[in-house]
């Protein structure tokens, strides 16, 4: 048996647990949850994917995500798929959350940041290949124009009209 996730309504209401590979062939939405990671100076971690990896193999991203388990909160999906993924056991606050359509199928995409600190980051070699930190202005700059998982730049473009009007980090 595959990925078990909670399958939702329009509503976000938890229909009943399915398959994930189930809930993308019958674009059932389901819950996804992500972290923007920072440093200090306000930087972003960027990744690239393995060549290998069953989806989205060698495009980049500015954030690290996966699919809310049975049971679990978006907040707890988030810092477990940090831990997972970037080997950094950190808090993580919550953005917004949105119905993002999806590449392969369409899933409500909770956003949350963390502030890390470089020399935390171990990177799983299954999810990634590279690692990197850009500024707000090089991130900008880079996600339109580069090799990004589409999620990640639809999610880019929420994320930047949200902290438009904040001081801090600029994009």
């Amino acid at each position: 048996m595959g990925e078990l996730v909670e399958r939702v309504d329009l509503q976000d209401r938890v229909l009943g647990v399915v398959e994930r590979g189930e809930a993308v062939r019958n674009r059932w939405l389901y819950r996804m949850s992500m972290v923007i990671c920072r440093d200090a100076e306000g930087r972003y971690l960027v990744h690239r994917r393995p060549e290998s990896s069953s989806r989205f193999p060698g495009e980049y991203s500015w954030l690290v995500a996966g699919a809310v388990e049975v049971g679990e909160s978006y907040a707890a999906a988030a810092r477990r798929e940090l831990h997972e993924e970037m080997g950094v056991d950190s808090p993580v606050r919550f953005r917004f959350k949105f119905l993002c359509e999806g590449a392969l199928s369409p899933y409500w995409f909770a956003v949350h940041e963390a502030v890390v600190e470089p020399q935390q980051i171990q990177p799983s070699a299954d999810e990634v290949s590279w690692h990197g930190w850009l500024s707000g202005s090089e991130l900008a700059q880079a996600v339109p124009r580069g090799n990004y998982v589409p999620d990640s730049r639809e999610a880019f473009a929420r994320y930047a009209e949200l902290v438009a009007g904040e001081r801090v980090p600029p994009l």
